[in-house]
């Protein structure tokens, strides 16, 4: 063989090599952006986790960019998927370059279905805001109401206010886009904005209805709670409980959450409520529905959400009971085909836990709100956004925010790196 086809056969290996390189970042960062996505909600990831996480989807985005031309194809190859994280990483890509092809290929298939927002918008709150707003004053200033509902939630991640675009959208007559606007501006706490936001209180829509009387009670308007509370029956009923439980006084959070006992799943409900309203007092309630298998999971959720005890680490953790099945199983005749909602619970140790209370609980004051064993006030919930696991930070957001009607929502699926950032300048 002569040394010109020994080269030539060196250089097509060589060009395997690198593609199929750059496909595993493509692979990976779709990967592990589903598993950031998934991450932001659950029970057992803190903010350090979070950013670890977003640390190797930077990696891999790092290792595309790197890649160049051959990095955007094989991503635009993988659109044709119609995956959310395939989305996620050639929406990096393509924003990031500004080129207006690669930016239309990917609001085309996303404008075709708005399931595929989510990644997108994740994208563009991944990018620093100088390097795209002009890019998002543009979807927020679109005709098309899919492009508008993208831009008003791009601006919303970043924290920013898109202006009289914003107010007028809140008056829109697509439902989507008057949904959006009255959500980014109770989640920015635009306190100018509640005399527009209430006037769909009344709304014959049920999600707007629940919007409106959701970002009227964030902007300080607590009288919208009997808006929500008839929703509490409805597909909104954990989003809506989250909210009432805990901006009313904790007798009155108490009487709606006892309340729910006749409701499908009503106990399940009352010991998840427990930990959102915080009060000790429900503490030897939650120790004795651990011995249910179908309640011990939550209730230990919410035994921790009010000590702020790692059940974990204080090596409280008990075994999955025998003969308790939860979620899909082998059995082919089973129609039960819903995942477990406690799969990433830990299991509590009643006894154990009995002990631990015994001798703690005295540091408790019984009439008092807790998250994260701490009483809940602003220097604490910056405490638990710091320090917590996620849907405790999602806790002390909500509960900041409630305290203050100009306070935004932080927002803890934000990138680990801004949400650090903003941190920062906190308490």
């Amino acid at each position: 063989m002569d040394r010109y086809r020994l080269i030539e056969r060196i250089d097509r290996k060589l060009l395997v090599i690198i593609e199929d390189i750059i496909t595993q970042h493509a692979e990976e960062a779709a990967f592990l952006w589903l598993l950031r996505d998934y991450a932001v909600s659950e029970p057992d990831y803190t903010l350090e986790d979070l950013c670890h996480l977003d640390e190797r989807v930077e990696a891999h985005l790092d290792g595309l960019r790197i890649a160049g031309e051959p990095g955007w194809e094989i991503c635009k190859e993988a659109l044709a998927m119609e995956e959310p994280g395939e989305v996620f990483a050639a929406a990096v890509l393509a924003y990031e370059s500004g080129d207006a092809e690669r930016i239309a290929l990917v609001l085309d298939l996303v404008d075709k279905d708005m399931e595929l927002s989510n990644a997108l918008i994740s994208a563009l709150g991944w990018i620093a805001y100088p390097k795209i707003e002009k890019t998002i004053d543009d979807l927020v200033g679109s005709k098309n109401p899919n492009y508008r509902c993208l831009g008003i939630a791009a601006d919303t991640i970043h924290g920013i206010d898109a202006g009289e675009a914003l107010r007028r959208a809140i008056n829109a007559e697509d439902e989507a886009v008057k949904r959006q606007a009255i959500r980014a501006a109770g989640e920015l706490g635009l306190y100018d904005t509640l005399l527009l936001i209430q006037k769909s209180l009344l709304s014959e829509e049920q999600e707007t209805r629940f919007i409106a009387a959701w970002s009227t009670i964030m902007l300080g308007d607590r009288s919208a709670v009997e808006v929500l509370i008839p929703l509490i029956d409805s597909s909104y009923q954990q989003e809506a409980l989250n909210v009432v439980l805990r901006c009313l006084p904790i007798e009155q959070a108490k009487k709606i959450l006892y309340s729910l006992s006749d409701q499908q799943q009503g106990d399940r409900l009352i010991t998840w409520g427990a930990g959102i309203i915080g009060d000790p007092a429900f503490i030897p309630e939650l120790i004795v529905k651990m011995q249910e298998p179908a309640l011990a999971r939550v209730a230990g959720e919410a035994f921790s959400m009010i000590t702020g005890i790692d059940m974990e680490y204080e090596n409280l953790e008990g075994e999955w009971p025998e003969g308790f099945e939860a979620g899909p199983t082998e059995n082919p005749e089973d129609e039960n085909v819903e995942m477990d909602p406690d799969e990433d619970l830990a299991w509590p140790n009643q006894a154990l836990i009995q002990a631990w209370w015994d001798d703690n609980g005295n540091k408790f004051t019984p009439g008092t709100r807790y998250l994260y064993g701490l009483p809940i006030n602003k220097d604490n919930c910056i405490q638990v956004l710091n320090k917590a696991y996620q849907r405790q930070r999602a806790g002390a957001a909500i509960e900041l925010a409630l305290m203050d009607k100009s306070t935004p929502l932080f927002n803890v699926g934000a990138c680990g790196f801004w949400q650090r950032e903003w941190l920062g300048g906190s308490g």
